[in-house]
């Protein structure tokens, strides 16, 4: 079953290779979206797949880039809306 999570993680995960990191791991499970810096200090990202390998990604959030300390993972499963890359955003 394909699925869409829409993530928060806060903690220090900026500035630590956190998006560049969370793009090589979402193209090696094959999930579409995207990740960006948020100007509170969080990382904000879509990861749209298959169930499990959206489960997958969002475990590895929770321990992110050697460097990143996160403290919390927040997620929000939406509606799907088709995603066919994985980006890495702008700052918001």
């Amino acid at each position: 079953m394909l699925v869409r999570a829409h993530v928060f993680i806060t903690g220090e995960v900026q500035g630590v290779s956190f998006r560049y990191r969370a793009r090589e791991q979402a193209e090696a499970l094959g999930i579409a979206g995207w990740i960006r810096n948020l100007v509170d200090g969080r990382v904000e990202a879509v990861f749209e797949g298959e169930e499990e390998k959206v489960e997958e990604m969002i475990v590895w959030c929770k321990e992110g880039s050697r460097w990143a300390e996160v403290d919390k993972v927040e997620v929000k499963w939406e509606d799907l809306e088709g995603s066919e890359s994985f980006e890495v955003l702008p700052t918001k």
